[in-house]
């Protein structure tokens, strides 16, 4: 159980194991008497939270690198373009009226 926990904790797995797939390896443990029902299902339940955090914690840093890379490339953003439309229309409007 322990060398499961390690690689949990060493962010190994949680990422990538699905929930039947922690399950199966879980009950597996469960079958060999490596741990109890009880300790299964606790671990199940650990497993599939400390997972679901990673992938926040990734999905978090991603967007985080790519919002660093595009201000780093000077891209404008979707926000800016759109403001640029509006602002450009406005003004289009008012040499109309002028004229």
């Amino acid at each position: 159980m322990s060398v499961l926990k390690d690689l949990v904790n060493l962010g190994l797995g949680a990422v990538v194991m699905t929930k039947e797939k922690t399950e199966e390896i879980v009950n597996e443990l469960v079958k060999k008497g490596e741990v109890s029902q009880d300790e299964g299902k606790e671990l199940v339940k650990e497993l599939i939270e400390k997972g679901e955090k990673s992938k926040k914690e990734v999905a978090d840093q991603i967007e985080k690198t790519v919002k660093n890379v595009v201000e780093k490339m000077d891209i404008s953003t979707k926000k800016e373009v759109e403001e640029l439309k509006a602002e450009i229309e406005e003004l289009k409007k008012n040499l109309n009226q002028q004229g």
